[in-house]
Parts: structure tokens; C-alpha cells; sequence
């Protein structure tokens, strides 16, 4: 095997560089920051009130499965990312 041919093969990413394709960015007080699907939200506990009391290291374990379908396991919690976008569409709120 040549050098070149190692080069090329370094090059591509390994399992588990890339970035996740949802994850919590910050939380504060009022609600939490996430990116998913390249768009960054503000999720505020107001609208969201499940995550309000919840462990910080459970709303850190998001997952965005089949590309639109946003899934917090520990927590229980499901929300589809049209959602986020079109909130007005989605006059539901929990209390």
C-alpha cells in the first residue's frame, strides 16, 4: 500500500466525527437552545414545560431520527421539527 492511498483513506471522516444532527446547546433558566436539522431554536419552558425541571444530562441526550421526529429518551418527550418551525400550526400547549 502506497502513502497516497493511506492519505486518501485518512481523509474521510470515521463513525462518530461527524456532527450530531440535533443537540442542546445551552440551557438556561428560561428554556434551552437546540440545533437541530442545520436551525438553531430557543425552546422556552413556558411552551415546553416538560423540560423545565428535567436533569440537565437528560436534555442534553436528544436524538433526531428519519430526519424530522426529535426524541429525548430519558425524558420521554417527542416533538417533530416542523413544529419548531411553525409553531402557529401547533397551538397545543401543555399544562
Amino acid at each position: 500500500m502506497s502513502l497516497k492511498t493511506i492519505e486518501k483513506k485518512s481523509k474521510k471522516p470515521g463513525k462518530g466525527t461527524s456532527k450530531p444532527e440535533a443537540e442542546v446547546l445551552n440551557v438556561s433558566p428560561h428554556g434551552l437552545w437546540l440545533l437541530a436539522a442545520g436551525r438553531e431554536y430557543f425552546l422556552p419552558y413556558t411552551r415546553y414545560p416538560w423540560f423545565k425541571n428535567a436533569k440537565v444530562k437528560d436534555l442534553y441526550q436528544v436524538k433526531l431520527l428519519h430526519g424530522y421526529h426529535l426524541h429525548w429518551p430519558t425524558l420521554d418527550v417527542d416533538l417533530e421539527v416542523q413544529s419548531l418551525n411553525k409553531e402557529a400550526n401547533y397551538p397545543l400547549v401543555y399544562h
